[in-house]
Order: C-alpha cells, then sequence, then structure tokens
C-alpha cells in the first residue's frame, strides 16, 4: 500500500505522539501538565518557499529513508528532551535540514551528530535553536 508525503507525515506525526504517551505512562496529572510550546514565530519563518519545510520534502525513498534513520536515531536516546525527539528532520537529494528548538547546546550536539553519522557532517544544516526550561 502507498501513501501519500502528506498522509505518511500524518501516521509518523500520529505515531511518535502515541509512543510518547505510552512512554510517560499514558496518563498525566492536568495540573503538571505544561502549556503546548507556541512556534507560531518560528513557522512563519518557514513561509518562505526558500525553506526547507517537510511539506516541501521530495517524495523518494531515499530521502524518506533518511530522514526514518535520523529519527530513529533520535527516539532511541532517551537522554534527550521531548523538544529534541520532535525536531524537524527535512532530507532533500541526501542533504538534511534540522529545525526545531532543544534544550541545550549539548543536546543540539548531540542530535546534528546522529544526522552526521547517518549522512555525513557536510550534508547537515542546523537551524536548532536552544530554548531552555523557563
Amino acid at each position: 500500500m502507498h501513501f501519500g508525503l502528506k498522509t505518511t507525515l500524518q501516521i509518523v506525526v500520529f505515531t511518535f505522539a502515541l509512543t510518547a504517551s505510552i512512554a510517560s505512562g499514558g496518563t498525566q496529572d492536568s495540573s503538571a501538565q505544561q502549556p503546548a510550546p507556541d512556534n507560531t514565530k518560528v513557522n512563519k519563518g518557514d513561509s518562505h518557499a526558500s525553506q526547507p519545510t517537510a511539506d516541501r520534502q521530495k517524495d523518494n525513498p531515499s530521502d524518506r529513508d533518511l530522514t526514518k534513520q535520523i529519527r530513529q536515531s533520535i527516539v532511541k536516546d532517551k537522554s534527550l528532551s521531548r523538544y529534541g525527539h520532535n525536531v524537524k528532520i527535512i532530507a532533500q537529494n541526501g542533504a538534511v535540514t534540522l529545525k526545531g528548538p532543544v534544550r541545550s547546546e549539548e543536546e543540539k550536539n548531540a542530535i546534528e551528530q546522529k544526522a552526521g553519522e547517518i549522512v555525513g557532517k557536510d550534508k547537515v544544516t542546523s537551524q536548532l535553536t536552544i530554548k531552555p526550561k523557563q
């Protein structure tokens, strides 16, 4: 069965959300929940046609495989925060762009290193930003 890129991305996002819910025990005290991060300003920057975004990623097997390999490597690392586990990974013609907030410089470096091990350091563009806990 073949799904389009948009459907595939929706399945991936749902799977990660479900995995995170199960990993956290499936239930949380609502008073302990933090408000959802507001990425409105960041997402406005992604609206420019020159910026690589997940919905502009080519629907070719090699780029999808790179994205999958990097995502699996990141998710396996339980030392990374939820922010780190949810960075955007955009593969285009064998090169990768990483976007989104992370909690520390160490986390940023770890994610960049994982992507570099898969595609080569020279093919990774990092647009990760550090957003420490407030």
